[in-house]
Order: C-alpha cells, then structure tokens, then sequence
C-alpha cells in the first residue's frame, strides 16, 4: 500500500490508528469488488439521508444540494464505465464517499452525519434485496403463463402419471402443467410476503443505538418507498432475515425447477419420447452424431443447487453472531448476490424450455395404456358394481392384474371368463362397463372431484389462473 493509500485509509477510521492495514488484512476485509454492486441502493440511500438532514436544519440547504448534485455525478460516472473502484476504499460506501468529496469538498464530509456504515448498508442490502423479490415475483409469472399455454394446448391429452417413477394412473397433460402453476404460484406467493415483511427503513439506526441528532426516519423510510422506519435500533443494524427469507423463498423455487429440468431429462430420452426439446435448449455430441442432450435442463438441474448452498451458507454465518453488527456479516452479499443471478437466469431458461418443448401425443398416449394404468379403475368399479369392500375389490384387482402379466397381455385383454374365475360376480351383462372402465380417457374424464385431471377440471383451473394473472 502506498502512503497515499495508508492515509485514505486513516481518514476512513479516523485517528484511532496510525498504520494502514496489512496487505492480507485489507484482502480480508475489503468487499469494494462484489458490493459495487449496490451503488444505485448506496446512492439512493445517501440522496434521502441528505435531503432529510437538510428539512431538518442538520445540514444547510446549500450542502445539501451539493451532495445532491454531487451524488447524481458520481451515478453517472459509475454507469458510465469511468468510476475508478479502489480496493483501499474499502467498501461501495466508502468509495461513493470519497469520490463525493472530491467533487463537492466540505460538504461531501457532512454527508455521513447521523448514520453508520452498519444502517447504511443495512438499507442498501435491503433495497437490492427488494427489487430482486420485485425480479422473481415478475419471472415467475412468465413461466407460470408458459405452463399455462401449455396445459391449454393439452388438456386432454393422456398420459402416465407416476409414482415411485413407475405407472401409477392415466392423468392429463394439462393437470400435469397445471401442477407446477401451482408450486410456482406458492413461490410467488412466498417472494410477495418476504417483499412486504422486509419493506421496513433501517436508515437511523445509526451505528446500533440511534442517534442524538432530530432525525426525522419517517421522511427517509417514505423517500426510498418503504413502508415505515424500523423500530429498534439495535436489530436494524443486526437483522439479515430479508435476505435469509430471500433466500429461502429461492431455494424452493429452485427446486421446483430443477424438479421440472429432471422431468425434462427424463421424457426427452429415448426410452421415453413424451417430449422434444427445441435445438436452442439442446446440444450435440463430438462423437455420436445422433446424440440430442437437454444441457440446458442438465446444467439448470445443477447451477440451481447453489442457490441451496448459498442459503446454508448465510444461515451458518449468522447463526452464532450476538448482537448486533460483526464483520462477519459482510460475508452476506456475495452468497445472495450468487443466489439471485441464479434464480434469474434459472426462471429465464426454463420459461424458453417450457414454451418450446412439443410433447410427443401418441408416445404419451401409448405409455399412458401401459403397465396396467387403470387398475385403480377396476377396483373402483368393482366397488360400485358389485358393492365389494374397496380392500377386496383391491385383492380381486390385484389378481387379475398378476393373472394378465402372468400371460404377457394387459387387462383389456383378459376375457369376462378369466375375471369371473377370479370373482364370480363379475357377469357377462357387466361386459360393456368393465372394458369401458379399463380406457385411459374413460379414466381421465372419470377424475372430475375438485382439483382432478379431468379435461373439465383442468379446463376450471386454466381459467381460474388465467383470469389471476390478468
């Protein structure tokens, strides 16, 4: 460092230290290069703070507009491209600071009157953090929207739903979409309260105990849109339960898209063929010529794990802190920062994967017939049939089913003989309504309980999100 810098570096602290910091320490402690990110956030913030000090005769009119005008020259330095950032300034208050001063003078050093860097970053955090709700809120929507043109297109279309990855029962294509409007639904949901839990000013604070100076936090609080000021000083400067919700809310997020990437990777192999994924979300191979990957899903399905990490990562950060700031705390950007560019380009990449993908109809049909799909049907039947006790209507199916694999056929294939020999209730005037029972659409249009995959309820459901989301 050189001397220059030792005495910048004095001046950030004031006369308590003599020396500059050690290289490795000002590497440790500096955080110039990811929370340059914030400087809209830092800039805002210190424009509201001035105008404040200003209304309540702190500051002189005069100096005020200074730092205003100040403050709009160095925004427009920094977007610009010719705002230096210097590791020795520390942080992007510091460095927004600094170069104030060098435009305004004296003024530039009344700015940072009645606040701390801990309330000052406070709100900076809390501001970005808020737009990146703002983001989510805005990114789900369009996938939602996608999953819904989706599930239009298709909503009687039939297909295997599954458990344990094995046919379960026929459902529908659109019920199927339809299910992750709803997991994305409930991801909004969460980023709309974390938004309105987290819209509240620490700007005040101060360094943890307030100030003696007549602030007046309600102006600032209302300047940069916040609902109203903290109202304890010491948690304001302590608190990152924004950003953990944030990141909590995320992470589900997250993985429900990595949900829908590994139903990707799986329907678009060559043992599935229930979709096709458009060659801008696909890649080839260097060897195989035939080969057709879903990276896009492969990657998402992997990237969007950070977003997991980074929310350990915070949670493990502050998890031993007392109150209320410790430098440890600056270890909190960088993870959420990570976590929201993620998030992003997760909601961006699998809105154009949802929105391309062309499912395979007759593959889905045909798999849907497979691996004794309706049998549940059977059973159901034989419940209202022949008034059988659901678990011996469950035993009789389950007999007949081993009995059609023990003859390689399906159930359709067995003859009204081979099922009376099992249960001789089962009679030949019966013979139109079990072979009906035994079709996948019959057993789709059947599931019309509120919520089912019916083509009708699908349909309700469409409707109902389509008229939600304007």
């Amino acid at each position: 460092m050189s001397a220059d810098d030792k005495t910048q570096a004095n001046a950030m602290w004031g006369g308590r230290f003599q020396s500059g910091p050690d290289a490795i320490m000002q590497a440790i402690n500096a955080s110039i290069s990811f929370d340059r990110r914030l400087y809209k956030q830092d800039i805002a913030g210190s424009r509201a703070h001035a105008a404040m000090l200003a209304a309540q005769g702190i500051l002189t009119h005069s100096d005020a507009e200074a730092i205003r005008e100040g403050l709009l020259t160095v925004l427009s330095e920094i977007e610009a491209g010719d705002f230096l950032f210097r590791a020795e300034q520390e942080d992007i208050h510091m460095a927004v600071e600094s170069r104030l001063t060098e435009i305004v003078g004296e003024p530039g050093k009344r700015l940072h009157t009645a606040r701390s860097r801990n309330d000052q970053v406070a709100v900076d955090f809390r501001l970005w953090v808020r737009e990146q709700c703002d983001a989510a809120v805005e990114g789900i929507t369009a996938m939602m929207r996608a999953f819904l043109a989706q599930a239009e297109a298709g909503a009687d279309w039939v297909m295997p739903g599954f458990t344990h990855l094995q046919t379960a029962q026929p459902v529908t294509w659109g019920h199927h979409m339809m299910a992750y409007v709803e997991m994305l639904a409930r991801d909004r949901s969460r980023f709309t309260d974390a938004r309105a839990r987290m819209n509240e000013c620490p700007l005040g604070a101060a360094a943890l105990a307030g100030t003696s100076f007549p602030i007046d936090r309600q102006m600032t609080a209302e300047a940069l849109g916040f609902d109203r000021p903290t109202a304890n000083s010491l948690d304001s400067v302590a608190d990152r339960d924004f950003a953990l919700e944030f990141l909590s809310a995320a992470g589900i997020c997250a993985m429900h898209l990595s949900r829908f990437a590994e139903e990707l990777v799986i329907w678009s192999s060559a043992q599935f063929r229930f979709v096709q994924l458009s060659d801008r979300w696909t890649t080839g191979s260097s060897i195989m010529p035939q080969k057709k990957n879903p990276d896009a899903a492969e990657l998402l399905r992997a990237k969007l794990g950070r977003i997991l990490g980074a929310a350990v990562a915070l949670f493990t950060v502050m998890k031993g802190l007392p109150l209320t700031y410790s430098k440890d705390m600056q270890e909190d950007k960088e993870q959420v920062f990570d976590a929201a560019d993620t998030l992003m380009l997760g909601l961006a990449a699998m809105t154009g994967m949802v929105s391309d993908m062309k499912a395979q109809v007759e593959n889905l049909r045909t798999a849907a017939a497979s691996g004794f799909s309706t049998a549940t049907d059977l059973a159901d039947w034989l419940v209202r049939e022949l008034g059988l006790p659901f678990r011996e209507a469950h035993h009789v199916t389950g007999t007949l089913v081993a009995m059609a694999e023990t003859k390689g056929c399906d159930l359709t294939d067995l003859t009204l003989d081979e099922m009376r020999s099992v249960h001789g209730g089962i009679h030949n005037s019966m013979n139109e309504g079990v072979f009906q029972v035994l079709g996948v659409d019959n057993s789709v249009m059947s599931r019309q309980s509120y919520g089912g995959t019916s083509p009708d309820q699908v349909r309700s459901q469409i409707a109902r999100w389509k008229a939600l989301l304007g």
